[in-house]
């Protein structure tokens, strides 16, 4: 989930979020979502000393959003940085047969009470925290050429034959 250039994205585990001094403040009040058709994760192939890369999306290939926090912090010179951070959760089935966690995928249903500015109680929000329905989701293997943030092109989520 860690994205090159612009400001990183750096995965919260949905488990820790309410306890986890980093995360606390904006799990309260500053959730956001991320805009996304797909994403990667990686599998480390038997007896080799490589990961091959497979494009998880929808099964009907609709964006959808990742569950967000994003902050803003200062540093000493006063200078600001801007961050997100995708939320994670345990896998779905699908998933599962590949990385042990998953981004937190919501619903449109709960845009509205995640987008909400106001604080919000854990109580209000972790059932939101769960992993989306594998049998509404597709995974196929894809070149190593997303390996390097340099290539952006369509290649990068064509299925391998």
């Amino acid at each position: 989930m860690r994205r090159h250039g612009g400001n990183r994205l750096i995965n919260a585990r949905g488990e820790s979020l309410a306890e986890k001094p980093s995360f606390r403040s904006a799990y309260k009040r500053r959730r956001c979502l991320i805009l996304a058709d797909g994403f990667y994760e990686w599998v480390k192939q038997p007896g080799q000393n490589v990961k091959s890369p497979y494009y998880i999306q929808l099964e009907s290939k609709e964006p959808f959003t990742f569950a967000g926090l994003w902050e803003t912090w200062y540093s000493s010179d006063g200078s600001k940085l801007k961050t997100a951070t995708i939320i994670t959760t345990e896998p779905n089935e699908l998933v599962s047969r590949i990385h042990g966690r998953m981004p937190v995928i919501l619903p449109k249903e709960s845009y509205e009470l995640w987008l909400d500015p106001g604080e919000k109680p854990r109580e209000d929000l972790d059932h939101l925290l769960r992993p989306y329905p594998s049998e509404e989701m597709i995974q196929f293997p894809v070149s190593r050429i997303v390996n390097s943030p340099v290539n952006d092109s369509p290649e990068c989520i064509e299925p391998l034959h």
